[in-house]
């Protein structure tokens, strides 16, 4: 747990240096004995513009800090960024810096860290560090930066207990088994594969109680449902309530679907949704197999369809709130492993002839197209993107499906390479692994980068929240318009003229953006 210092801990003196004036905030003595009784460890990371304009000295500093100390306790790191804002450092925030070098003093990575501060630069250096970042608003906040926050918690002790409550629903604490442990079990993810990814430590965590795991996907989905450890079996059938274009329940073929459900002999199955979808069809499906336990999240009745009814907060990480379905049907993660999206390691053996297309590591790749016209901007703002990050010294790949050719074509002119339909899924998952960045729309290539450890520059369309679908554990720059009158609707087409959510985004900032995560400061 990293927390910011002033406005986050104690009340925001300006360039405090006097231990006298240092006043905790309400809820912060409780908060973090609760942090600490839960075994995790704390550092604090903050700014202190006020050594380099000679305000207070590093001898004050500390005395604030021994101050803090004495009324909280005691804190396993201090990262402190003494540089003014026209220094150029690396570690004020909103630049990683310091939140990488809290991890490392507290022997993690960040992609296991928790950033709480008060204000965007806070959750903004989380982000790009690959950290999670919690913002607590306060009276000097600006609604803009509460509109971008991928979490936002009403106040310190609001954002422990969340912590608290993720961090078990993740990785719960030893329990009896439920239910038949071992055996076959059939788990569902329907969607597209960006969907399919997300889903992936869930389906791992099935896969250590299990001796043989079955996922049922759609045609949309196929291919990300090829790449994941954990699947020893894979049955693809469209489920037409669930296709974004749906034809009409044919029951002849879903009395096909049953047979091959029944055909895979599963002892019980966890049914893996998205928020807006129900389990219940599927559901009567497996009973009519006859598949003892279900398991599923659902806000409806399900009379005897679910074993396991299982509800989630809103704006939970897809990632978290498959695996907590998991959890509660008795699963967990191995002791080794960790909630992040991963790939089969044989998935990323380099193929003949990739290295030649690619050309050496290091590169950029822009991605623009997407699943859902509403998370693209338009194609000039991508080539604009390209011909600025081209003159700023990047080798850039621009990268789609073979059904985007003429768009790839288009924005790679403005000086990139095209890559446009010379690779599959696991293709583009191998260049993506060799990119020192990846600049793309909320759609499955992000979640694709984070599977490889990539990060992403995500030009993010608010129709969906941030919180839920950002890019997971992986470092990320946000950007777009947060607050665009398209937030939170869900839009497959930008309601709004002019898409005003990504038209205004910068060439420039997107640059500054791929400069700070391949920067290893």
């Amino acid at each position: 747990m990293l927390l910011d210092r002033d406005g986050t801990l104690v009340e925001d003196v300006p360039y405090n240096g006097d231990p006298e004036k240092v006043r905790l905030l309400p809820g912060v003595r409780v908060g973090l004995d609760r942090l600490r009784a839960a075994g995790l460890r704390l550092g604090v990371v903050s700014n202190q513009s006020g050594l380099a304009r000679g305000f207070f000295s590093v001898g004050q500093m500390r005395a604030v800090h021994a101050r803090i100390e004495a009324l909280v306790g005691p804190f396993d790191s201090w990262q402190v960024c003494p540089h003014d804002e026209a220094d150029g450092c690396l570690c004020r925030k909103p630049l990683p810096g310091l939140v990488r070098a809290a991890a490392v003093e507290l022997g993690t990575v960040p992609g296991r860290c928790v950033v709480v501060g008060d204000i965007g630069r806070d959750v903004t250096a989380a982000l790009a560090a690959g950290a999670v970042g919690v913002l607590v608003p306060t009276p000097v906040t600006r609604s803009e930066e509460v509109a971008a926050a991928p979490w936002v918690a009403g106040d310190f002790c609001e954002a422990v207990e969340e912590i608290l409550r993720r961090q078990h629903a993740v990785q719960p604490a030893v329990r009896p088994a439920v239910g038949r442990r071992g055996g076959t079990v059939l788990v569902v993810r329907a969607d597209s594969a960006g969907d399919v990814l997300v889903t992936g430590p869930a389906i791992r965590a099935v896969a250590h109680g299990a001796d043989r795991v079955v996922l049922l996907c759609g045609p949309r989905g196929r291919a990300a449902a090829g790449l994941l450890p954990g699947v020893d079996e894979v049955v693809e059938h469209p489920l037409p309530w669930i296709d974004p274009d749906p034809d009409r329940v044919n029951p002849a073929e879903m009395a096909a679907l049953t047979r091959r459900l029944a055909a895979v002999g599963a002892d019980e199955a966890v049914i893996f949704t998205s928020f807006h979808q129900s389990p219940l069809p599927l559901a009567l499906l497996l009973r009519m197999a006859g598949v003892r336990r279900v398991a599923g999240i659902s806000e409806d009745y399900p009379g005897s369809l679910l074993d396991v009814r299982h509800r989630v907060p809103p704006g939970v990480p897809e990632p978290e709130r498959a695996l907590s379905l998991a959890a509660a049907a008795g699963y967990g993660l191995a002791p080794a492993d960790q909630p992040t999206l991963r790939l089969r390691a044989e998935a990323l053996a380099t193929r003949p002839g990739e290295a030649a297309a690619t050309g050496p590591d290091g590169y950029v790749v822009v991605h623009p197209g997407a699943s859902v016209p509403a998370r693209a901007a338009a194609p000039q703002r991508y080539a604009d993107i390209v011909a600025a990050l081209t003159a700023a010294g990047h080798r850039v790949l621009v990268t789609g499906g073979p059904a985007e050719r003429e768009l790839t074509e288009r924005v790679a002119a403005a000086g990139g390479v095209d890559l446009g339909g010379r690779f599959d899924l696991a293709g583009l998952a191998r260049v993506l692994a060799r990119a020192s960045c990846l600049v793309v729309g909320n759609t499955g290539p992000a979640h694709l980068a984070a599977a490889v450890g990539t990060p992403v520059v995500s030009l993010f369309a608010p129709t969906v929240p941030f919180g839920q679908w950002g890019p997971y554990r992986v470092p990320t720059v946000r950007l777009g318009d947060a607050t665009a009158p398209c937030r939170d609707t869900r839009a497959a087409t930008c309601p709004v003229p002019g898409h005003p959510c990504l038209a205004g985004v910068d060439p420039a900032d997107v640059v500054a953006a791929v400069r700070v995560l391949a920067s290893p400061g």
